[in-house]
């Protein structure tokens, strides 16, 4: 085949550093701006951006060529650096190290995409680190407690 073709489609989670409210009203709408424009600048597509005080949730498309983990350390370095320029008085703004990611389905994008939407209203119910074991569960993943609570 004289080409290459992929639609690799990721739900990806990542939490504020001990898991702080730092992701303000004020702060939110230019930091999602902010995400999605990275991610468009490493040649991913960001389907969706959506979470809480607390976390993100990213519906992005990915590229073959470059690892996810890669991606996830400059968006995570570049957003903090960014905050900090934007926002003085968020100066203690920062990611908790790690994220989630799972594969998803084109058959599951449209799922995916309305449960990152309905973030606010699901965590009236659910707090992050009971949404990340059932995300864990969900796709088999095997984990520690100890290091979902931090």
């Amino acid at each position: 085949m004289p080409g290459t073709y992929t639609r690799l489609l990721y739900h990806i989670v990542f939490s504020t550093k001990h898991r702080a409210n730092s992701i303000t009203v004020e702060l939110q709408p230019r930091l999602y701006e902010y995400v999605g424009g990275t991610i468009r600048g490493e040649r991913g597509i960001a389907h969706e951006i959506g979470g809480v005080a607390d976390h993100v949730h990213l519906l992005i498309q990915w590229r073959t060529d470059e690892a996810l983990a890669t991606l996830l350390r400059r968006l995570k370095a570049g957003c903090s650096r960014w905050v900090h320029a934007e926002f003085p008085t968020q100066r203690a703004f920062a990611w908790q190290e790690g994220y989630a990611a799972f594969t998803v389905s084109p058959s599951q994008f449209e799922t995916v995409q309305e449960y990152i939407l309905n973030q606010p209203a699901h965590h009236q119910r659910l707090g992050f680190v009971e949404e990340l074991k059932a995300l864990l569960d969900a796709h088999g993943i095997e984990y520690d407690e100890r290091y979902l609570a931090d």
